[in-house]
């Protein structure tokens, strides 16, 4: 494993009152047959912008490791923070990994994206944005456009039907412009027409972001022709990782890589 810092020189907005530290990936190699360029998963925990679920990272990145996949751990900035500081934390991992690509035998053109609930909002939102500039430095001008994005169980809408009213809150809650960010970060109503390939998983009976959230993003990727897969397993709940113990939805994982490998990952 290696920590690798978004900037080198100091982040944007970084305040070390906060109590947090400057934005990092923690890097998870898989073992790999050949010298062959390799696809990647920076992968982005959820935790409603108020903590990062180690039971989101860590884990994950290991189960992309069996499937022969590199993975990234992003530890992006929550609460303090507000928009656009975490999206531009996981917009920069996608640049920074561009640019190391070459170094760390990565194929910069099988750079997925993936995050869970608050981390599932986080990248449909840096999906739906991805051209934000990012003026700091050389890595700045890397695209940050991902290959492909898998989601589970995320928060996709803003509306107050169906969002996760905390994640909500700390993200642009009382913000001078919260009605308009309110449009511009839900992402079932943002869908470019460039939008990468997208993989969706979400339970049925969960009780923190309804499953109306993947529906709805389901439903706008099909409005505008993009590829995408999506499973809706009857129980799970939310928050449960790789969901282990819970039959059906415990196969989200293996259908992801399986979905991966398909794309040439």
């Amino acid at each position: 494993m290696k920590t690798i810092k978004l900037w080198e020189n100091g982040a944007p907005f970084f305040d070390s009152t906060f109590g947090q530290d400057e934005p990092e990936m923690t890097y998870y190699p898989a073992s790999h047959s050949d010298d062959a360029p390799n696809g990647c998963v920076i992968v982005c925990p959820g935790g409603g912008y108020e903590f990062l679920a180690d039971i989101e990272g860590e884990p994950i990145a290991k189960r992309f490791n069996e499937a022969g996949i590199d993975a990234f751990v992003l530890r992006y900035r929550i609460t303090p923070y507000r928009h656009p500081v975490p999206m531009m934390d996981a917009l920069r991992a996608v640049r920074v990994v561009r640019s190391l690509s070459v170094s760390y035998g990565i194929d910069p053109n099988k750079i997925a994206l993936m995050g869970s609930s608050a981390g599932g909002h986080l990248v449909l939102s840096a999906l739906s944005d991805y051209n934000h500039a990012d003026d700091t430095d050389y890595i700045g001008r890397f695209s940050a456009r991902p290959d492909a994005v898998i989601v589970s169980y995320p928060v996709v809408t803003l509306d107050d039907s169906f969002t996760h009213a905390d994640s909500k809150r700390l993200l642009i809650g009382g913000l001078e412009n919260e009605g308009e960010l309110e449009v511009l970060l839900s992402a079932e109503k943002n869908v470019r027409d460039d939008t990468p390939p997208v993989f969706l998983w979400h339970c049925a009976d969960d009780s923190f972001v309804p499953v109306e959230n993947s529906l709805m993003y389901a439903a706008a990727l099909s409005a505008k022709r993009i590829p995408f897969e999506l499973h809706v397993f009857p129980k799970g709940d939310h928050g449960n990782g790789l969901t282990a113990n819970v039959p059906g939805a415990r196969e989200w994982s293996r259908l992801a890589c399986d979905w991966l490998y398909r794309l040439g990952f």
